[in-house]
């Protein structure tokens, strides 16, 4: 029998989300063959089965949070596949997504931890080591889990059990969620975040126009014009690249968090083309299908926070990007044109700018031009 831990699926990243399992205790898999879906702080993982066997034990349920080097399946090798071992181990699986190939066997002795006592001197508990530092962040005494890995192994998602058990109402973040708090704290400490808010008159839009993509075209016409803020900032360089590609970060919110998928090279597309990336990129989030390099690379976000509610905003910055455009809800205003009172509809908008690499004149400009834009009579 052979344990199939989680393995490094790379980047850096130590933890995963279980979303689905493709297999089931007394399923016959072969190599290659997808056993279950994860979800990283960078996108969906499928990992496949590294050998041939007989699923005998399956640990963590969909929703779990597991780390590298978790138990995830005990599988026994078929007779077949005992005979061929070591055209298995030469070909073995690996994940979805450059996995590293990097071994995480787990050995329970090599866990035997010290000597702490709970109704028994003779008691010692074992667990794995990233287990035992999460229940010291958690606060969680190991001595009240029951482990479910091989002989009674704490693993992490006992930990999160646990947990959650003693606070109810409460959740462990992950996924999408846990990235934003990763993200908003950098952020947060390292951006010089400064919001200017002007708003667009909508006098010569046809009724239905397709708010998404004028947004776009008009922070692609921005970015154009004043490239200072379709730009990455390296503080600890000093050093900033200003792209002539506009590649423009949509915010989009799911039951799951805060996605932000890439239309790279905006510039190049036509508003056909684009609402057509928008309507499948949308759906594979909701699908939780996206894989990671459609997260990658946005050199300017887009936040149409609007559409839910809200007027103005102060939207946040994603390093090592400088700037976001929030765009608020459409208002109902009477304006004066031409000595008359007259209704309108107004668009408000807030950009917010990392002054670190941008001047305000800049920034002022880049909002001038993308209000101008967005003003300009609607395209039959």
């Amino acid at each position: 029998m052979k344990s199939f831990m989680l393995p490094d699926l790379g980047e850096g990243l130590a933890e995963s989300e279980i979303v689905q399992w493709h297999v089931k205790v007394g399923d016959t898999v072969e190599v290659d063959q997808i056993m279950l879906t994860v979800e990283t702080a960078k996108a969906m993982v499928e990992v496949p089965a590294p050998y041939s066997g007989k699923v005998v034990s399956r640990h963590g349920e969909e929703g779990e949070l597991i780390n590298v080097g978790s138990l995830l399946l005990e599988i026994e090798e078929l007779e077949s596949a005992t005979t061929s071992s070591a055209s298995t181990k030469k070909d073995a699986a690996t994940v979805v997504g450059n996995v590293s190939h990097q071994s995480h066997q787990v050995d329970v002795d090599d866990f035997w931890i010290g000597s702490n006592v709970h109704n028994s001197p003779d008691q010692v508990i074992t667990a794995l080591p990233s287990a035992r530092l999460l229940a010291q962040e958690l606060g969680i005494d190991l001595g009240g889990i029951k482990g479910s890995g091989p002989e009674g192994l704490i693993v992490d998602t006992d930990v999160y059990d646990q947990y959650e058990k003693q606070i109810p109402g409460t959740e462990v973040l992950k996924g999408a969620r846990r990235t934003m708090v990763n993200t908003m704290t950098e952020s947060h400490h390292n951006v010089a975040s400064v919001t200017i808010t002007e708003e667009a008159l909508l006098l010569d839009w046809k009724p239905k126009e397709d708010i998404s993509i004028r947004l776009i075209q008009a922070i692609v016409h921005a970015c154009q014009k004043e490239p200072a803020l379709n730009a990455w900032f390296d503080a600890d360089t000093m050093t900033r690249c200003v792209h002539s590609a506009v590649n423009v970060g949509i915010a989009v919110d799911s039951a799951h968090g805060l996605y932000v998928p890439v239309l790279r090279h905006a510039n190049e597309f036509s508003p056909d083309a684009t609402r057509g990336w928008l309507d499948a990129t949308v759906k594979g989030i909701r699908n939780r299908k996206i894989g990671r390099e459609q997260l990658q690379h946005a050199t300017i976000t887009l936040s149409n926070f609007g559409a839910i509610a809200g007027i103005y905003a102060t939207p946040v910055v994603s390093p090592p990007q400088v700037a976001i455009v929030g765009a608020g809800r459409i208002l109902q205003k009477v304006i004066m044109k031409d000595g008359e009172a007259t209704e309108a509809k107004a668009l408000p908008i807030s950009v917010t700018f990392d002054h670190r690499a941008c001047t305000g004149g800049e920034a002022a400009r880049f909002t001038k031009v993308l209000v101008e834009h967005l003003q300009q009579p609607s395209v039959d």
